[in-house]
């Protein structure tokens, strides 16, 4: 199974979601997965996983078993090689049993055109990092998601989820996702 991940904070709480889906080119994901944490802090210039990797972890502990291969909202490595993002911290806190890709929406200053990738009939390239597999690999996948736009539509869709847990968390309600 392949894992696209997202979190969204309201104050000091994170809610984390995941999507899990067998093929690339999924239309629809297989299960949808939900965690909320609490006590995740505030955001600290140049330090973005400490905020968002409890959340990560704490959403995979409520998985039977580690993906194969986790999609993140971000960096694997800032600088496309060595320059540790969320997602190398990800990987090492997974002892390395998972395999990472990023994807960005913005350049991070660094970030060379190799890690450029055009989807759709979009002028604006998403960013794609990885580790545990290659480059170009990564960028094949993320490239063969479903959808004909810029962002793949189960990251358009883990991302609007998120954003619906934290919009529903500032409210004060608690909403559980169905597990399908």
């Amino acid at each position: 199974m392949i894992l696209a991940v997202d979190v969204q904070y309201d104050a000091d709480c994170g809610y984390a979601a995941g999507l899990l889906f067998a093929r690339w080119d999924d239309v629809a994901p297989v299960a949808t997965v939900s965690k909320q944490q609490a006590g995740v802090g505030e955001y600290v210039p140049g330090e973005f996983y400490k905020r968002e990797l409890p959340c990560i972890l704490a959403l995979l502990g409520e998985l039977d078993q580690l993906p194969e291969l986790i999609v993140i909202d971000g960096f694997v490595f800032l600088d496309g090689h060595s320059h540790a993002g969320l997602g190398k911290h990800l990987y090492d806190a997974l002892d390395g049993k998972t395999r990472v890709i990023g994807v960005a929406k913005t350049a991070y200053a660094g970030i060379g055109d190799d890690y450029k990738l055009l989807r759709g009939d979009s002028i604006k390239p998403l960013f794609i990092t990885c580790i545990g597999l290659e480059l170009a690999e990564a960028k094949e996948h993320i490239a063969a998601m479903h959808g004909p736009h810029r962002m793949p539509v189960l990251l358009k869709t883990v991302d609007r989820i998120c954003r619906e847990q934290a919009l529903a968390g500032s409210a004060g309600t608690e909403q559980d996702l169905p597990q399908s």
